[in-house]
């Protein structure tokens, strides 16, 4: 059975960086980071594919944040850098259990879910 459960989420001033981690218990494939502000629907951030690591990011993170995994702790992590108000969410880590990469950017495309951590950004 896969758990995955993130850390890592506050509060920080707008301009701040914060780090979520993501630990994966279990065999996942492509990891994703996801965000749900209140009264909005849940947003794709980043994606990284495994094997060959590559990533994707929604256009309104690229240049700030970064998505990266660590094989050997089995970790999923999301460098978020110039933080801004409008960030401010509940963050979701979630996993593929198929080795081929859906691209798609939909929730539905993904099976495992941690439980999310908050970020909160004040100006």
């Amino acid at each position: 059975q896969v758990q995955l459960v993130e850390s890592g989420g506050g509060l920080v001033q707008a301009g701040a960086s914060l780090r979520l981690s993501c630990a994966i218990s279990g065999r996942t494939f492509t990891m994703g980071w996801f965000r749900q502000a209140p009264g909005k629907e849940r947003e794709f951030v980043a994606r990284i594919t495994s094997p060959g690591f590559t990533t994707y990011y929604t256009d309104s993170v690229k240049g700030r944040f970064t998505i990266s995994r660590d094989s050997a702790k089995n970790t999923v992590y999301l460098q978020m850098n110039s933080l801004k108000p409008e960030d401010t969410a509940v963050y979701y880590c979630a996993g593929q259990r198929s080795p081929i990469v859906d691209a798609s950017t939909t929730p539905t495309a993904y099976d495992y879910w941690g439980q999310g951590t908050q970020v909160t950004i004040s100006s």
